[in-house]
């Protein structure tokens, strides 16, 4: 069973039950103590199980008991503060104030923490629950947020210990001597002479009035809490607290219907934005808890290959040939991604020069593998646009607005584009019936701005897709965008493949490292809401450029070794791939080729080397 579907049922038992809570104390149960002692009580019921997977081991005894105690402790202050205030506004601030207290005690008694895409679910339900938290009446808001956060924090605490218990034990054994800790701690209420009044000779004769009702409602509130421990025992412990906020839906109806309580100006505006918000974050949790049910088999056939550039090898200061061949011969790569460099194939113009592709080509098909060819005029490795320099120098009558409109209402140069879509048709022509060709690519991450690149012209890329589309039907034309900062969809619908990059640590001038602290998750429903938007459910998609060596503000030849080691080290590398493996893809292309090969040759440092050779070897 999911926890999120435990959960979720769980709050409506409890939301409902919370109503007929709040019906009872004012109508005819007026006594907190009381009435949490016979909620302590009932917990004994719990031995019935015992015969069904009980197991007398010595860990859980302790910790159950004591989540017990804590359990009940919370519970009496949860009663104090609902016999003082709506209910419709007492449950929602405890859960809010509850949930943020087990994230809290989670982390410190059990290192658990939130990626990011469930701390947003979580905040969306936080939110919420102070939305509601906030509408309390003034006369009773000091009394109510007392008691609601002497529970919050017990509950807090007690929800931590639960998971706690869970891990040291099977369910029926841990839900067992939980109870028995809930029940012995009831019994303690006993001790008090005061207390013990209250309990078992009440001044109130009308106090069990409901009685069969209230035995009713226990059954219905013992049903939710049992599923809140299935819940608890599943998931994360902050999570599954932060959907008590889903009562409020149950709460809300309830409290009008039932209570008759009634809102009115901005409490009902702050009750309305509460629904809205939980709701969000209601549905952010079931789409997480949907996308990790069908997380990707680890064990699933992936292709690795890598992106070379023979321009960024050679300023690195190697023969790039020799690095080329040892990726082909020694790494085994059987999937490349290589760049047709406009400046180097057409040094003058109508001059081609295709003796340095060509051999990569041909080498390529020699070994069994096939290539990916960028072509264009932004294709991988900085500067990004790699225009000849008799093309940058065409004089300024050729800026028209035939050329297609750019951002920012500046104009592309209609000359330099007519010379490129030249350029493009020979290139086109000469490799399309390569046997190593697998893919074309067409402008890297042409809507991602970046590079000493003019501004991107989308009619004019659209030209280019068409030039290409109309010179070869037989190879797939796969187009690129940035994995973090792009929406993919714009890509995709222009594309027969669509290939994203995957970057988990850059250096900014600014603010030093940063780390994308993206959960696998996010690549997943982003590749969903592309496929959606661009109306291409079937359309293949893979991972063009995954990081796999420093990204820093200078060139890595410019740079010392020490300030690449700690942005990018080995055990970093190792988590990039067990990371990419999680994001479900099924074809990775690594970034970094070049500067492996580097550290193995000029620094006696072969490990990025080794490692990257283990990972493509197993490419089926």
């Amino acid at each position: 069973m999911s926890w999120f579907f435990a959960a979720l049922a769980a709050q409506f038992a409890l939301g409902s039950s919370v109503v007929l809570d709040k019906l009872l104390l004012k109508k005819s149960y007026r006594n907190p103590a009381g009435y949490t002692f016979w909620i302590g009580i009932i917990g004994f019921s719990a031995i019935a199980l015992i015969p069904f997977g009980f197991t007398l081991t010595t860990a859980p005894i302790i910790l159950g008991l004591f989540t017990g105690v804590i359990f009940v402790l919370a519970l009496l202050f949860l009663y104090f503060a609902l016999s003082g205030g709506e209910a419709s506004n007492t449950i929602p601030l405890i859960g809010a104030l509850s949930s943020i207290i087990t994230l809290v005690w989670g982390y410190l008694l059990l290192h658990l923490g939130l990626d990011l895409l469930e701390f947003f679910s979580f905040a969306l339900l936080i939110i919420g629950g102070i939305c509601l938290a906030i509408t309390e009446p003034k006369n009773v808001r000091r009394k109510v947020i007392l008691f609601a956060a002497l529970s919050s924090i017990l509950f807090g605490l007690s929800n931590v210990l639960t998971k706690a218990t869970f891990l040291e034990a099977n369910f029926i054994t841990a839900f067992v001597w939980i109870k028995i800790g809930a029940g012995l701690t009831a019994l303690s209420f006993l001790i008090i002479p005061s207390v013990r009044k209250m309990i078992l000779r009440p001044e109130q004769r009308d106090e069990f009035r409901n009685r069969w009702g209230y035995i009713a409602n226990r059954i219905l509130a013992g049903a939710g809490s049992i599923l809140m421990y299935v819940a608890f025992s599943l998931g994360a412990p902050a999570l599954v607290a932060a959907t008590a906020n889903l009562q409020y839906a149950f709460i809300f109806l309830g409290g009008w219907l039932i209570l008759k309580e009634r809102f009115r100006g901005w409490t009902f505006t702050l009750k309305i934005a509460s629904l809205f918000f939980i709701s969000l974050g209601v549905i952010s949790l079931g789409t997480l808890d949907y996308l990790k049910a069908h997380a990707p088999a680890p064990n699933r056939p992936i292709a690795w290959g890598v992106t070379f550039s023979q321009k960024f090898s050679a300023l690195m200061g190697f023969d790039w040939k020799e690095n080329y061949n040892a990726i082909l011969d020694d790494l085994g790569a059987k999937r490349l991604r290589v760049g047709a460099y406009w400046d180097l194939i057409e040094p003058q113009q109508g001059q081609f020069d295709f003796a340095d592709l060509d051999y990569q080509m041909d080498r390529a098909n020699e070994t069994g593998a096939k290539v990916v060819l960028a072509i264009g005029r932004k294709v991988p490795r900085w500067p990004e646009c790699h225009t000849p320099p008799w093309a940058q120098e065409f004089p300024i009558s050729n800026f028209s607005a035939e050329g297609g409109s750019a951002p920012g209402g500046q104009f592309s140069n209609k000359a330099q584009n007519e010379a490129l879509l030249t350029y493009m048709k020979t290139v086109i022509e000469r490799y399309r019936n390569h046997p190593a060709l697998l893919y074309w690519q067409v402008e890297n991450e042409p809507f991602l701005p970046f590079g000493i690149c003019p501004p991107f012209d989308v009619e004019f890329f659209e030209k280019e897709v068409a030039l290409l589309k109309s010179l070869d039907t037989e190879h797939p034309l796969l187009v690129t965008d940035s994995g973090e900062l792009s929406l993919w969809f714009r890509a995709a619908k222009r594309g027969d493949v669509f290939g994203t990059t995957m970057y988990r640590r850059v250096e900014n001038r600014y603010f030093g490292n940063i780390d994308y602290n993206l959960p696998p998750e996010f690549f997943r429903l982003k590749e969903a809401f592309s496929r959606f938007m661009a109306k291409k459910p079937d359309q293949k998609y893979l991972v063009i450029e995954l990081g796999a060596e420093p990204w820093l503000h200078h060139q890595l030849y410019e740079t010392d070794i020490q300030d690449q080691l700690a942005v990018f080290d080995l055990p970093f590398f190792k988590d990039t791939i067990r990371y990419a493996n999680e994001t479900g893809f099924d074809e990775y292309y690594l970034w970094g080729a070049e500067w492996w090969y580097w550290m193995k040759e000029k620094h006696n440092m072969p490990e990025f080397w080794d490692y990257a050779k283990s990972v493509i070897s197993a490419t089926p």
